[in-house]
This record gives structure tokens, C-alpha cells and sequence, in this order.
């Protein structure tokens, strides 16, 4: 095997999925990037369930999978389970690759929490601009009405860019050329 297994970021990032609040990946969307079948990600799961705390793993609702599935969209029969998913935090994606222990794990893994890393520093960086113009705004400053627009504009800036983001991880259906994932 070579020792770089080429996925792209954008691949794994539209399997992210906030659920409850948590930034987590499917038990199905692991086992494809991990080539194994979700049967057999899910048996060691359930062999190892002392290492996949609430923290670490959900169990998705019947309510909560219909709803992804309709985020999803109809895709091919087939493609959805009948049972709902495990969804993964990035801490159950760490320790998968520990009941895994396949090479081919290990790296995909070492990719997936750098992916959850540079997300978790852009919302960081986020948070701090939002937390300094709220200071300024509660010192009186912001009752400039050019100050005012600004802050609008910040706003509608990270709505279009919160907009982009769930764009971009949108899980895409329909026709795919020869080579695409």
C-alpha cells in the first residue's frame, strides 16, 4: 500500500453533518472512505461499545434519519440502511481507527481530524471577530449609523459564508463524470 491514500478534503468535508449540536460523520460514509463494509464497521463498533461513550457516538432517531434522509435527497435504492446510523464525533473517529487498525484506517483518520481541526480554528477565528464587535456595540460606539452598517454588512457576510459552507457540504446526487467521487 502507499503511504499517501489520495482523498480530497472537499470529499471528506461534505461528509461532515452537524447532528444535536455535533460536528459527526456516518458509520456508512466512514466504512466507504475506509473500504470496508458498514456491517463489519459496525460489528467491531458494537464488539468495542466501551469505547464509543455518548461523547463519542450517537445512535441516530428514527426521527433524525428521516430527516437526513431528506437533507440527502432520494438517492438509489439501496443506498439507505434500514436501520439508523452511528454518527461519529471527531473523538469516535479517532477511536475507530483504534478497533479498526487497518493501515488504510489509520491514515484516512490522521486526514479526517486534521479536517475537523482547521474547522473547529475557522469557527474559533469566527467567534472572536463576532465577540469584538459585540464589545464595541455594547460600549455605545456602534450607535454611529456607519458603524451600524458595518455591522450589517459583517452579518449578511457570514450568513452568505455559513450559506457557502452548507453548500459546499451538501451531499451531491445525479450524474457523476468518470473518475468523480
Amino acid at each position: 500500500m502507499s503511504n499517501k491514500i489520495a482523498i480530497p478534503d472537499e470529499v471528506v468535508k461534505e461528509k461532515i453533518y452537524t447532528i444535536r449540536g455535533k460536528n459527526v460523520m456516518l458509520d456508512r460514509d466512514l466504512a466507504e472512505l475506509y473500504e470496508v463494509e458498514t456491517k463489519r464497521l459496525k460489528e467491531q463498533v458494537r464488539r468495542n461499545i466501551d469505547r464509543f461513550p455518548e461523547d463519542f457516538m450517537i445512535e441516530l432517531t428514527e426521527e433524525e434519519y428521516g430527516e437526513l434522509k431528506e437533507l440527502m435527497g432520494k438517492q438509489s435504492r439501496g443506498q439507505h440502511s434500514k436501520y439508523p446510523p452511528f454518527a461519529f464525533t471527531e473523538h469516535g473517529v479517532l477511536m475507530l481507527a483504534s478497533v479498526l487498525n487497518s493501515e488504510r484506517a489509520i491514515k484516512i483518520n490522521v486526514q479526517i481530524i486534521r479536517i475537523f481541526n482547521q474547522m473547529r480554528t475557522l469557527l474559533l477565528t469566527h467567534q472572536e471577530i463576532f465577540r469584538k464587535l459585540e464589545e464595541l456595540e455594547q460600549k455605545g460606539i456602534a450607535r454611529d449609523e456607519k458603524i451600524m452598517i458595518i455591522f450589517e454588512y459583517l452579518r449578511e457576510f457570514e450568513e452568505a459564508k455559513q450559506k457557502e459552507i452548507e453548500y459546499q457540504n451538501r451531499k451531491r446526487i445525479g450524474y457523476k463524470r468518470k473518475g468523480e467521487n
